[in-house]
């Protein structure tokens, strides 16, 4: 079973996972929580990246569950070498520092889990991994941002956004439930996802063509409904919106 594997056998289970911290108290704490969620199958732990690619190279693991600060390789230099693999397990990182988070998002982490880890959180991360590896989720070139919210770092998909606000040199990315704020501005993201359905109906607002509801026109002046939101739609920029709406 690799090193330190144990097997819970639960009916319904559907997730294999790796504990990698040289931490013996954080890891221990981390493999209790994960057995204890019905989810998951098999819990292995492992005390170094060494130790996790032996487990890798004798157990089959679906998502590997990684502090980043430990001595020799790092948990971000093991998720390198992972992304290598043929068949590559899912990568959710546990530290207490936020600063790797651009490296997470680069190496495309499923989640990014702030320590202490509470339960509530560790297991909003296994529902993110299931759903990541289920073909429900979003498609596999479908962006992932990573977004602070009182002060955990998230990662939010691209198909997710239905609309996006200016605010100065940040964007505020509007979800079903939710906002984030994101450090970038509006005419940064209308480049960068011009090509793939969201237009700018707006000086300060950009819309997902595929979240659009509704299109309203009143004496001559468009608004969309998206949701439960309508948005004003500017006259300098109607006719694009017409234009892509032809074309969808």
């Amino acid at each position: 079973m690799g090193v330190n594997g144990d097997r819970v056998d639960q009916p319904g289970t559907v997730v294999r996972v790796l504990v990698v911290d040289d931490e013996t108290p954080a890891r221990e704490e981390l493999a209790f929580l994960l057995r204890d969620d019905p989810r998951v199958a098999e819990v292995h732990t492992a005390a170094s990246s060494g130790q996790a690619l032996r487990v890798l190279a004798e157990s089959a693991v679906d998502v590997v569950f990684c502090d980043i600060k430990m001595p020799g390789l790092d948990g971000v230099e093991l998720a390198r070498v992972l992304s290598r693999f043929a068949e590559r397990p899912q990568v959710v990182f546990v530290t207490a520092y936020d600063d790797r988070a651009v490296d997470a998002f680069e190496l495309q982490a499923v989640d990014y889990v702030m320590k202490p880890v509470r339960a509530d959180r560790l297991a909003e991360a296994v529902r993110r991994v299931i759903t990541s590896g289920s073909g429900d989720g979003p498609p596999d070139d479908d962006e992932t941002i990573p977004v602070e919210l009182a002060g955990v770092i998230r990662f939010v998909r691209r198909s997710q956004i239905r609309f996006v606000e200016a605010h100065g040199d940040y964007a505020r990315l509007h979800t079903a439930g939710e906002s984030h704020l994101l450090r970038s501005t509006l005419a940064e993201l209308e480049e960068r996802w011009a090509d793939i359905g969201f237009v700018r109906i707006h000086r300060s607002t950009l819309v997902a063509l595929a979240h659009i509801d509704e299109v309203h026109v009143t004496d001559g002046r468009y608004s969309v409904r998206v949701g439960a939101v309508e948005l004003a739609v500017s006259r300098r920029h109607a006719r694009e919106l017409r234009d892509r709406l032809v074309r969808a």
